[in-house]
């Protein structure tokens, strides 16, 4: 059982970091600065960042140790969050992909005014 359980987290974390790719060259299409590395060819890690203008700054760290979610502005950290939590931030951040919104346009407030 534990095994499979591995195994299947380990899928899991490649396709989130194939998913954090793709985010940040759709974001790089629409204006943003964001970039998205990953360590070897076995995509079991990835380092997202995107910036959203005025010193505000998002960044994922994904491996198998586990998922974090930093919010920054003016180098002071916002919001930090992990596991299940980190990554429902992510859609917010998708929203902005979906309805087309260019980083001029965008109403994101720091952390503490998202749903």
């Amino acid at each position: 059982m534990f095994i499979r359980l591995a195994e299947q987290h380990r899928q899991f974390v490649q396709d989130l970091v194939m998913n954090l790719q793709a985010l940040a060259m759709v974001l790089e299409n629409r204006g943003y600065l964001a970039s998205c590395y990953t360590c070897g060819s076995q995509m079991n890690s990835a380092s997202f960042m995107v910036s959203l203008g005025d010193n505000h700054l998002i960044r994922f760290l994904v491996s198998d140790y586990g998922i974090t979610w930093t919010e920054m502005r003016d180098d002071r950290e916002l919001m930090k969050l992990e596991g299940a939590e980190a990554i429902s931030q992510l859609q917010d951040l998708a929203n902005l992909v979906k309805y087309q919104i260019r980083p001029s346009e965008s109403s994101l407030a720091p952390a503490t005014h998202w749903a």
